[in-house]
């Protein structure tokens, strides 16, 4: 019943923490004489990156900070000057920060078993996805397609990389497909293509901890954690919330219950 899955990548398939574009956004705003916290750094995480540091740097106490170090608000020449300074910088360790994360090969396999296409979206460039793409691969994980901003004219929350991939997997209606990802922005490009869609609370950017890091928290700390990501990813309004893509399985059953 359920045709596809489009995944997210980072923080839902990859980089359990979404840390690789935190590490770097705070070095090319730290170089600029404005440092960032970190939960600044994951503002509006899945967007394009450009998109996201245009976000950024909106942000009250970022764009105060900013006027204070450089006598102006931050234009659009600075953010697109961030983004060049961000792209290399990203470029040079996405390959150490994208490791597979756990349940995602056994989680795409069952999903192939089934009979269920693989798509992805992400807020990486082509240029940058390649990079992540490789190192996944060798980790057990390949989509059977993948699209980024770049390539269809913008990010989320709109809807052109999601109808991309359906272009790709050959896959209609986009009601029997379902996007799963990380982030607010993930879940309101899924409603927007008209997918179900699944928010993934304790791997991704709401959590944002390696999965050592999430694993060492006490008991109590881990709940307080996951239940304040639940409740960022419920303003989207997804259809289902899951820990980490290894607990979607049974939703899809549910989805594929319900589409009947």
């Amino acid at each position: 019943m359920i045709k596809a899955v489009i995944l997210d990548w980072a923080g839902t398939t990859v980089d359990y923490g979404c840390l690789a574009p935190v590490i770097v956004l705070q070095e090319v705003f730290s170089l600029r004489g404005v440092p960032l916290e970190r939960r600044e750094a994951r503002h509006e995480m899945g967007l394009l990156k450009k998109d996201q540091i245009r976000a950024i740097c909106a942000l009250p106490r970022v764009a105060d900070a900013w006027a204070t170090k450089h006598g102006a608000l931050p234009t659009e020449k600075e953010v697109q000057a961030l983004f060049e300074s961000f792209i290399p910088r990203q470029l040079n360790i996405l390959e150490h920060h994208s490791g597979v994360i756990d349940g995602v090969v056994e989680f795409v396999g069952e999903c192939r078993r089934r009979g269920i296409r693989i798509g992805s979206t992400t807020g990486y460039t082509r240029e940058m996805l390649d990079v992540v793409m490789r190192r996944a691969a060798r980790d057990g994980y390949a989509p059977d397609a993948s699209v980024t901003p770049d390539e269809v004219g913008g990010g989320r929350p709109a809807p052109w990389m999601v109808f991309r991939n359906a272009q790709l997997l050959n896959v209609f209606p986009l009601s029997r497909c379902v996007k799963i990802g990380d982030t607010p922005s993930d879940i309101a490009e899924g409603k927007n293509a008209g997918l179900w869609t699944i928010g993934l609370t304790s791997c991704g950017n709401e959590v944002g901890l390696t999965a050592a890091e999430f694993a060492a928290l006490p008991v109590g700390e881990r709940a307080v954690r996951t239940l304040e990501a639940e409740q960022r990813l419920r303003r989207p309004r997804p259809d289902y919330l899951a820990e980490s893509l290894a607990g979607c399985l049974p939703l899809l059953d549910d989805i594929a219950m319900r589409m009947d």
